[in-house]
């Protein structure tokens, strides 16, 4: 049987990762990691993804699968904005890689990434509805039902980040007064919170932000309140740095959850993600899925 491979690439705001597959095994066959130089253009951003794609591109390599920040429309593959990139309103992403590549390209939100790649291979597998939500600088999330991503209307399921919290009452000064999840437990906004952490691993633990802890275990058991109700999941994994960070207060949320959900609602599974390639993976696992399978830019 010929041989094949495909590349996963995980576009952060810091960083860019991407890694090499073997659709078969799923074993990791190269992988690299470049700085994103999201301060400067678009432009910029672009042409260190694709060179990175390039070099880890092989006469074997049949399609690429990208995970990005920011909203993208299905299937056409545009994103509406990137985060912190100047320049980067309705960018043609897919259409814009495909013609440097030369091969399919799968693009999605990055948090959706996450949620497909634990739930086929990682927390969720067996699951039947998993419920990513990625706490990193940003909140993102992602929905898989038996295996497959939903996407939404128009492909923008899932924001849990942009889901109101508080309203108007974010827990920092702020001119933007939404009050939403990601203003109250992102990396960013954990550190505006806590001003004397040194690292995001101080948000959760030890004694230096340790007036926080009660005030973060109840609002992510208000925000997966709501969610149970809406999507009654099998199983909630968290993934980010302030995400995997929570896994000491799992029971935590847990009674938090008994406390505010209505009497006899089951309770999902709450778990900390296993995948420590999760993102890159789970771009390249959007090159399998059988809703792409007719698709190409």
């Amino acid at each position: 049987m010929k041989r094949s491979s495909i590349i996963g690439v995980d576009l952060g705001g810091t960083k860019i990762a991407a890694a090499r597959y073997d659709p078969k095994t799923w074993e990791i066959e190269a992988k690299e990691r470049i700085e994103t130089h999201a301060d400067q253009s678009f432009s910029r951003v672009l042409e260190d993804m694709v060179r990175l794609i390039l070099s880890l591109k092989t006469e074997d390599t049949t399609a690429f699968g990208v995970g990005v920040p920011g909203l993208v429309e299905q299937p056409d593959g545009i994103v509406l904005r990137f985060p912190n990139i100047p320049g980067s309103d309705r960018i043609p992403l897919k259409e814009l890689l495909h013609d440097a590549i030369g091969l399919p390209v799968f693009l999605e939100n990055d948090g959706n990434c996450f949620a497909l790649a634990e739930a086929i291979h990682g927390a969720g597998k067996d699951e039947k509805i998993v419920l990513g939500i990625t706490m990193g600088t940003g909140v993102g999330g992602g929905i898989v039902l038996g295996k497959k991503l939903y996407h939404g209307h128009h492909g923008f399921a899932a924001e849990i980040g942009h889901m109101l919290l508080v309203p108007g009452k974010p827990p920092y000064e702020t001119d933007d007064r939404r009050g939403d999840v990601e203003q109250f437990l992102s990396g960013s906004a954990l550190g505006k919170r806590c001003g004397q952490a040194k690292n995001p691993s101080e948000y959760l633990r030890g004694e230096t932000c340790a007036f926080l802890l009660s005030d973060i275990i109840r609002e992510v058991g208000w925000l997966c309140t709501s969610l149970i109700h809406l999507l009654d999941p099998s199983v909630i994994v968290f993934g980010g740095s302030a995400g995997r960070a929570l896994a000491p207060h799992l029971d935590g949320i847990e009674k938090k959850l008994k406390h505010w959900l209505l009497p006899g609602t089951p309770l999902p599974k709450l778990t900390i993600g296993l995948l420590k390639d999760a993102g890159t993976r789970g771009a390249a696992l959007l090159a399998q899925e059988p809703l792409h399978e007719s698709e190409s830019a």
